[in-house]
């Protein structure tokens, strides 16, 4: 069975310039916005006042960027909400809630080497790019099954970059060491299909 599974990135956050990674900060009101233009230009309202809903069901990580605009969108639209920790974005270890040009002012060579091969290269104490692909990958699988039980066809996922990022580098066949070459803007879709039978993704376009 094909699937199809929007990604939605959250929008601008009060710690947008730092890499919070599991840092728990909010939308600014910007950030708010972003989100719900996107979210504006797929659903339209008919004369009777009726929505078109192009998603069956909305998933969403806990974290409050991305769980609060997706708890009153389901709200909105009248879908069921599932919230999956395994959405999370990335765990930055001891790089969490510190701009990249700090950690470049005080150790470039690491955070070169991070850019270059995250693979191999962990900031301190963080989170393993091959531990968080294991992640994601459970979350799609869970998705993947939810859908099927209920008959979904259609889903929406309010998450994080890194979690885009990854799922496009896997459907575009890119070595994981691409990851952060990827593309995944503020307040966007992704769109893939999800092959229930086989859990590949095909990376459908940048919605915008």
């Amino acid at each position: 069975m094909k699937l199809r599974i929007d990604l939605l990135r959250h929008g601008e956050t009060t710690l947008s310039h730092t890499l919070r990674g599991s840092t728990d900060d909010e939308l600014t009101e910007l950030g708010w916005q972003q989100m719900q233009q996107t979210i504006d230009q797929h659903t339209t309202v008919d004369d009777q006042s009726s929505i078109y809903k192009p998603w069956n069901v909305i998933f969403t990580s806990p974290l409050q960027r991305c769980f609060k605009f997706a708890e009153k969108l389901a709200t909105a639209l009248d879908l069921g909400l599932i919230t999956d920790p395994h959405l999370q974005e990335m765990h930055f270890g001891d790089w969490e809630g510190i701009s990249t040009q700090q950690i470049y002012d005080e150790n470039p060579e690491l955070l070169a080497n991070f850019w270059q091969y995250p693979t191999r290269c962990t900031p301190p104490n963080a989170e393993k790019l091959i531990d968080f692909q294991q992640r994601v990958l459970t979350a799609i699988a869970d998705v993947g099954l939810e859908m099927q039980q209920k008959n979904h066809q259609n889903a929406l996922i309010v998450t994080h970059g890194g979690v885009i990022k990854l799922l496009k580098c896997l459907a575009l066949q890119q070595p994981l060491d691409d990851i952060l070459k990827m593309s995944a803007e503020l307040g966007q879709l992704n769109c893939f299909i999800l092959d229930s039978e086989t859990m590949q993704l095909e990376w459908i376009e940048n919605k915008k």
